[in-house]
């Protein structure tokens, strides 16, 4: 199973290139993408999403959140606070989900690196 990044899902949706995008076009053939739920909402908030691609995403099986996701999510966010990184509160909590999940990321955003060293990044 894969996991993909907001960041991806929306280059996908507009077309655009890159190895990331493509990673997703192979995963999803496979039927191989989960959704964390940060990345779900974070789609879902845009008011110009159509209800196709609503729907489509709300299919896609979603990862499962585990006892103490929200201790360890802050956790690691203050980790990388600490450490002077740049560590959004969603990045923070879709990293988390990957990591308790033991599922890779792809992403475009540089920002995931701030938790490369406990998420396998693609």
């Amino acid at each position: 199973m894969i996991a993909a990044d907001t960041s991806t899902w929306i280059s996908f949706f507009e077309g655009r290139q890159g190895d990331d995008v493509l990673a997703l076009t192979r995963a999803l053939h496979s039927r191989l993408v989960v959704m964390p739920p940060p990345v779900l909402t974070e789609l879902l908030s845009d008011p110009e999403l159509s209800p196709s691609v609503a729907q489509t995403l709300i299919e896609l099986p979603l990862v499962a959140l585990k006892d103490g996701f929200w201790h360890r999510g802050g956790k690691l966010r203050a980790k990388a606070l600490a450490g002077k990184r740049k560590a959004r509160l969603g990045d923070a909590l879709i990293a988390q989900c990957c990591i308790d999940a033991d599922i890779a990321l792809i992403t475009r955003d540089r920002d995931f690196r701030a938790f490369s060293e406990h998420l396998n990044l693609f």
